[in-house]
Parts: structure tokens; sequence; C-alpha cells
């Protein structure tokens, strides 16, 4: 007979293999058709919300692995949010203007030539065209990765909704008096063209010139000779700004050393003149005098090339870290150069055009860029006997984000946002700083991370001088320049945007936006131009708060949740914070998650050059977005987070094993109706109790770790049950039950009750990080009632009916039990004296303080340690757990693979045991 016909084998057709790759994109079809989004926000519509406001990736590109990251630990938060009983709509979003859009843009033109010839308006309309293009792509790339949201009507901040919405803030901080035009130093990109944001650099070493420099003194310094120069020796790395030099800065307590050498004299701050020594060459030299910094002040040095003198002035910020305690100054090349210029009055010379070029007021260098001329101006130094030594210096040197290259500081008239003007008695830094103590930090460290980039920014330089963007709605007038921002044009200005969109700002005369009733309050003309510069792209996303909470259905102000990298403490955090307590006191998010950046399994940054970069569409197609998920919720973001093909290969062999654990549930409910063969916790097996007890354990674990944000707890948790708890423990101990045991055996409908709540209960655990594979496991056991998806059960809380202390402490004795048996049957493994386990007679040598828990289960070892047979010997003397292992008697059932003595006996089935035996009949009968 074939007895295999007569086990209970598992049936199932959800396989072994998942095809993650083929399977996902059809589980994200069933999503759409039943318009799963909408559902879920339909079912808990009027529960409390839990909004997470979205982050505005820029729509300039395909994802990359951080992206794919950032939006994932989103739809992970979300979808537990909505689970355990929220209303959670997310609105996604796109950063659609500026120059990251426009850079692109500029590379796709085949020729240089082609730059110049485009009319703004042509610029305009080939970013939108690629802006647009790639929130289509991005979209539906987001939605590969399972990520759910009102993808049909995301917010742009292209549409002329959300341009409308950036002159409305702007106008609030124009009101507070917040908002200014000044001509100072800012961070400029001479290949961009552009002025640049803090937010905007990124800091890479630089070799630069390292060079000493003397200025000679023109007035008399006290110690010297008549007929000897004495000059102040500065050192700088920047060559090219001592064309525009104004002034030499001394510590005004600092001790400046007067030493006589040869026909000269040079005067060096004392406590670096060491080492300034030792780099010039200079090894003789004798001491003639002492000054301070403020007795040497007022007198005036000979510029290198100007008709005019360099002042020598005194400023704290003069530091004894490098140099010579002299400090070369240009006003228009520096923020502390021109912080000590307004103060003492200096003028700003700027011989530096857009494009970083020297102009006619630097005449000697005239057509040079900037970096080029640093060659000629240290040769043209020499030529003068003005150059004491040349080096070069590796060091860390502001950079464009966009193209790379290194910025230079640049005094022209800029828009800025001040974060120290006095308004209502309090700065807007002041304000902030207060608004950061009451915003929910995570981790709790980056609230430092956030005070100290607030405490020491600059102002807000909020112009560019690009053609992608919103444009600044100022005015000027066409007779003496005189900005017009008021009350009235700015209304006129955010109604246009309104109507027509940004276009029309540049489509449009400023008389026509204006309309009659305006007029210079400086000298009366009626006329004005229109400012050209338009809004920073930081600005535009940092209003997103007041663009998008307050004009989408569901959303609230302030928002839940703002969770992007660490980076956007000086970014997106910051210009949000700034704009929202600039207009509204108040902070927009309730609380802010930050995570760290995606590097290679070696700590790299990703970078093609390196060639380690991992495409997410990639790992989509190859593996499936479910490993990407996974992933994500493996790491702990609070750290950088490391990604490679070994890590991807050890997570796809973790989602394996808890496939293959959902696939061994599932299989084993092929013939269990939840209505009619479910039994009462009391009428179940111990074994079956427990492990519903463990579940419950498993369930608050996950429950708090979530709630704290601690995924990488939830998928270690989750991974272990599934691969120990459950694979190694419990299932490895109840498959004889499952197949072999009568079908409608109490035994294994206890079994298969507690398969069912493991199974129902996991899967809803599993459901916010491995979306596609929990809703296939789900779509397998038919839904639950009204609830067509996973995504629209409720979150498992612990069910205080299976929770038994006293049986968890039980089993911890039987586990520990079972440990020393399986050691022992390994050492006779190994000496090939048995094969498998069944293959044992098991003896157990049991002191009197477990034998109370030993006594009532003796029926119970069997099964615990998947053996034939166990003899149980209690011992009067208190000591370790003994064993024996043997082989066991009798012959191999050919039903159950247990040895019995039994095995035989039937002459219609002799192949088999009685317990089989019985079985078998029961099934002819």
């Amino acid at each position: 007979m074939d007895y295999r016909k007569t086990l209970n084998l598992p049936k199932t057709d959800f396989p072994m293999r998942a095809d993650l790759p083929k399977r996902e994109p059809e589980i994200q079809k069933l999503w759409q058709d039943m318009d799963i989004y909408w559902k879920i926000l339909g079912k808990r519509e009027g529960s409390p919300p839990f909004v997470l406001h979205d982050g505005p990736p820029y729509a300039n590109g395909d994802l990359h692995l951080g992206t794919a990251f950032n939006k994932i630990l989103k739809d992970i938060i979300i979808k537990y949010k909505s689970m355990r009983g929220h209303y959670c709509p997310y609105v996604p979003g796109w950063d659609c203007h500026g120059q990251p859009i426009e850079f692109n843009v500029e590379k796709l033109l085949s020729e240089e030539k082609d730059r110049g010839k485009l009319e703004i308006m042509e610029i305009r309309r080939r970013c939108y065209e690629y802006a647009m293009h790639y929130v289509g792509r991005q979209s539906a790339q987001f939605q590969r990765l399972g990520v759910m949201g009102d993808f049909e009507d995301p917010y742009l901040t292209l549409r002329p909704s959300y341009e409308a919405v950036d002159i409305q803030v702007f106008s609030v901080l124009v009101e507070k008096g917040l908002v200014y035009r000044s001509r100072k130093p800012i961070h400029w990109c001479p290949r961009c063209v552009t002025a640049l944001a803090e937010a905007e650099l990124e800091y890479w070493d630089k070799t630069s010139p390292s060079i000493y420099v003397r200025f000679p003194i023109i007035d008399s310094v006290p110690g010297t000779e008549k007929g000897k120069t004495a000059s102040m020796v500065i050192w700088t790395t920047t060559p090219w700004t001592l064309p525009a030099n104004v002034a030499i800065i001394l510590h005004p307590d600092m001790d400046y050393v007067l030493l006589e050498r040869e026909d000269e004299y040079l005067i060096i701050g004392e406590p670096l003149m060491e080492q300034a020594l030792e780099e010039m060459g200079i090894t003789t030299y004798t001491r003639k005098g002492k000054f301070k910094g403020s007795d040497l002040m007022g007198l005036e040095a000979r510029h290198p090339w100007r008709d005019y003198s360099s002042v020598i002035i005194t400023s704290d910020f003069v530091t004894l870290e490098q140099g010579t305690g002299a400090v070369h100054t240009a006003p228009g090349h520096g923020q502390e150069d021109y912080q000590v210029g307004l103060q003492y009055d200096l003028p700003i010379p700027m011989p530096v055009d857009d494009l970083g070029r020297f102009t006619s007021e630097a005449p000697e260098f005239e057509g040079l860029f900037v970096e080029d001329a640093n060659a000629k101006i240290i040769d043209d130094l020499e030529s003068r006997g003005l150059l004491l030594a040349a080096d070069e210096v590796v060091h860390s040197y502001p950079h464009c984000w966009r193209c790379k290259g290194p910025v230079i500081f640049r005094a022209t008239p800029q828009w800025f946002i001040s974060v120290d003007s006095d308004y209502d008695g309090e700065s807007l830094r002041e304000r902030c700083l207060a608004a950061v103590d009451v915003v929910d930090w995570i981790p709790s460290w980056s609230n430092r991370r956030m005070q100290g980039m607030l405490e020491t920014r600059p102002d807000w330089c909020i112009s560019r001088q690009r053609a992608w963007g919103v444009p600044i709605p100022a005015f000027y007038c066409s007779d003496c320049g005189e900005p017009l921002l008021a009350r009235d044009s700015l209304m006129k200005v955010e109604a246009l945007l309104a109507r027509e969109g940004s276009d029309a700002w540049f489509l449009t005369e400023a008389e026509d936006i204006l309309g009659e009733g305006f007029s210079c309050e400086k000298c009366g003309n009626a006329v004005f131009t229109k400012e050209t510069d338009i809004l920073d792209v930081w600005f535009e996303s940092g209003i997103s708060h007041e663009a998008v909470l307050n004009h989408w259905k569901g959303l609230t102000w302030p928002c839940d949740m703002y969770l992007e990298g660490s980076d956007q403490h000086r970014g997106w955090f910051q210009t949000s914070m700034l704009t929202a307590v600039g207009s509204k006191e108040m902070p927009p998010y309730r609380s802010v998650l930050t995570h760290g950046f995606v590097v290679d399994g070696e700590g790299r940054k990703m970078s093609k050059l390196l060639g380690n970069v991992i495409n997410p569409q990639d790992v989509c197609g190859e593996l499936g977005a479910d490993i990407l998920r996974l992933w994500v919720a493996s790491a702990d973001y609070t750290v950088d987070i490391p990604a490679s093909q070994e890590i991807f290969d050890r997570l796809v062999e973790a989602y394996r094993r808890i496939r293959n654990t959902m696939r061994f549930l599932i299989g084993n409910l092929y013939d269990f109706d939840v209505e009619k063969d479910s039994l009462h916790a009391r009428d179940m097996e111990e074994l079956d109790r427990w492990i519903l007890s463990r579940l419950q354990d498993l369930v608050r674990r996950s429950t708090r770790a979530l709630d704290e944000y601690q995924l990488h707890t939830v998928y270690h948790a989750l991974h272990n049950f599934c691969a120990v708890d459950l694979s190694s423990l419990y299932l490895d101990m109840r498959k004889d039950c499952l197949y072999t045991f009568a079908k409608d055996s109490r035994q294994r409908r206890s079994a298969q009750t507690a398969l069912y709540h493991l199974l129902t209960t996991v899967v809803r655990l599993m459901a916010p990080i491995i979306a596609h594979t929990s809703e296939e496991a789900w779509q397998q056991l038919g839904g639950d009632g009204d609830s067509d998806s996973i995504h629209l059960q409720d979150w498992p809380l612990p069910d205080e009916m299976w929770e038994d202390a006293e049986l968890n402490r039980t089993f911890q004795v039987l586990l520990g039990l079972r440990d020393r048996v399986t050691k022992a049957m390994e050492d006779k493994r190994a000496k090939k004296e048995i094969g498998t386990s069944l293959e044992a007679a098991v003896k157990i040598f049991i002191p009197p303080s477990i034998v109370d828990v030993i006594r009532e289960r003796e029926d119970l070892l069997p099964t615990l340690f998947i053996v034939s047979e166990v003899e149980v010997e209690y011992v009067d003397q208190e000591d370790e757990v003994g064993v024996e292992v043997g082989r066991a008697s009798g012959e191999k059932c050919s039903r159950c693979w247990n040895y019995r003595m039994s095995v035989g006996e039937d002459q219609d089935h002799p192949d088999i045991c009685d317990r089989c035996l019985d079985v078998v009949n029961r099934l002819s009968s």
C-alpha cells in the first residue's frame, strides 16, 4: 500500500520559489484594481490622523539607492500607523525648479554655443518638460517599491497653486521685516553662475597655493632704523583675493614681534612666529621689539597693485590656528571680512565677474579665471619682491553641489532673509532655537545637530541668478533703482502666479502686472522694471508645509513627521523651520526622523568612479522590491547604511527562511476551517499554547519597536521567530502530528489552531515591511471576512487569552532539556552510531528540582526531542540532567518513520506501527 497517500501532507499554491520580480507587479496590479490606497483611507476615515509630510526629491534623474531607502522607510512607517488605526494620507511631492534641473538641461545641449542662444522661455520650456518626464519616471519607480500614496495628485513645486504660496509666504516674511536686499559676499559658483546657500555646498579636500606675502608699512614703526622698511606678513591660500585687499586685521590682544632680517623688518604674531618662520625658511633674525595688535591699529601698508593703502585694523576673529596673526582682508570675498568691513566702513571692491574672471578693476589679471590667475599673481608678487614663500596646502573647501567645482566668495547684490533682525522682541534665530525644543527628534541626538546648525547659520541668501524657478516678486524704480516690495504689489504677483503660473512673470511687463497707483517712495517715479533673479529652490521646498499641508484634504498643520537624511538639518528641515516659524511662529512638524547615508559594504560613498553603485531598479528586476524593503527594515538608520551584493545575498537567505515558514503554515491549513475546526485554548495541547504565548511576546516587542521607530529590532525579532522559534523548534516538533495523526484528531486540530493564529498574526506583523509577500500569503488565506487585502487589516495586539507566564517557564526547562538531548545525539551522529533523530532512544536522568515539570509531561518528550523512544529515570541527588542515547528498539514505520515494537504485528499492514494502523483503518472504513 502507498501509505504516503494516507498522510496529511501540505497543500498550497504558495510557491517555494518567490520569483518576486514577476510576482510583485501582479500584486501591484491587484492593488491598483482594488484602489487600495483610497480603500485604506476610507477604512480609517474619522480616525486620529498621522501625517508624514514627504520631502520633495528633485525631478532630475532616476532613483538612486538612497532615495529608495528614504521612500521605503516612510512607507513602512505609514503602513504601520495605518494598521494601528490612524488615518494616514500620504501625498508624494517633487522639487521641480532650480539649478539641479536647469543644470541637467544645459548638459543635454549638444553644443556649448547653443546655451547662450536659448531665450529664457525656451530654457523654461525645456526645464518643464525635463522635470515632468522625471516626475513620471520616479513616480513609477517609487510605486514599484511597493510605496502607496496619492500618486495621481502629487504636489509639484511648478504648479501655479504652489507657486502662488511661495509669494504668499514671502509676503508674510516681508511684512515682518525679515526680507532685505544687500551687497554682501556669498558663496558663488562661477560655472553655474549663481549664488549658493549653505545647503548647496559640499566640503571636499582641495589643493591650494599657500603663500606668505609682505605688506610694506608706509608709516614709521617704533624700533625701526631709518631707511629700512617694516612689513606686515600675511598668509593666504587664496592669492586671487589679494587684488581686492583693503585692510590687514590683527587681534587687538595678541603680541606681535618686530624682527630684523638683513635690510628689512618683518612683523609677525608671536604665538605663530616659529612655524611661520620655518615655513618661510627664515633662520637668521633679531628680535627688535614687541607690540600689541591694538598698538599697530591705524597704520597703513602699501597695496601690491592699487594706488590706495591697506589699513591695519583689529578684530577678535583672528585665531592662533594658522598663518601669521595678520589676516589679509577683502570684504567682498569673505563673510567675516565683510562684517569687519562694515564695522570699519571699508570699501568693497569686486574685480571678479559672474563667470569668476577678473575685470578691468584688476587690469594686471583682466580676463583670467580666478583659479588660473593664482600662478600669475604669485609670479607678479615675486617680481615685486613681496613674496616670502610659496607652497601648497590641502584643506577642506566648499564645492558646488551640482557641478562639483570649487566655489568662490563674491560680493553681489542679493536678497536675504535675516535670522538676527529683531521683531517683537526676538530674532528669527532665537525663535527657531526655542522651537527645536518642542519637536521630538529621532534619534534624540539630532536635536543638538539642528541647534548647532541654527546657531551658526548666516542670513539666508534666497536669490538665484537662474531662469528656471519662481521669480523674486520685486520691482525696481527705473530712475533711481529703489526696490518696490509693497503689500499691494506682492498681492498682484501672487494672483498672477495663481492664475497663470510663474511663466507669466517673464511674459508680462511690469506695468501690466502692477497696474496704476504705484510710485517710487524715494523719487516719485511711476515706471518700474522687474527683478530677474528667482527664489532659492530651498525656499520653494521650505514652504511646502504651507503649500501642501493646508491645501490637501486630510492633511494637518503642523504634520506629525518629517523624515529625511541627516544632511537635511542644514537643508529642508531648517528651511521649513525658518519659513514656518517666520510666518506662523511654530515649527511645521511635531517630530523629525533622520537617517544616515547609504554607503557600500566598506563604508565608502557610492560613486560611478569607484564602481560601487547599486541601482534600486536592478535590485527590483533581479531580486524583488521586498528584498529592498527587508534591507531597509534590517538597517540601523541612525548611522550610515551599508549596501552590497553580499548584504543582499544574506537578506535573500533571510527572506527565504521567512517565506518557507509562511509556506509551511499555509500548506498545513489546507483542510482547516477556522469556524468549525478551531479549538478553545483550554482544549489545546500545551505545546501549541506555548508557541502562541511566545507569539504574544513577539507582537508586544514588534509593536513597541515600531512605536519607537526601531525597525531593525522588528526585522530581527520576526526573522528569529520564523527561523528559530518556528522552523527549528515548534514546526519541527509538530510535523509528526500534522502529517501522520488523523486529520480531524484533537491533537492535529490543536496544532492547526496554533498555525492559523501564527500565520494571521505574523503575516500582519510583516505587512508594512515585505508588503508584497505578506499580500501574497494573505490572498492564499482568501482574506479574512470583508478584508480584501492584508493592508486593510488591523495591527495585531497581544491577546491575554494566550499569554501564560507559567507555561513559558515550564518550556524554558523543557527546551533546556531538549538542548542537552540534541547535543548528546549530535555526538552519537558524529560517531555514526545513529542517523536521523528518529533512530534514537533517549534515557534521561531527572533531578528533584524539575521532577514536577517532567513527570506530568513524559508523553510530550518524544515529540519535544523528535525521537522514537524516551525513558525517564528520576534520581534522588540534585545534579545536572543526565542523558544517554542509544538506538531505538523495534522497526521503522513506513508511514511515520518512528521506530516501534508494534511494527509487523498486523498481517494486513505489517510495515506500519499501531498508531498509524488506527489512522489507516479509519480512512478505510
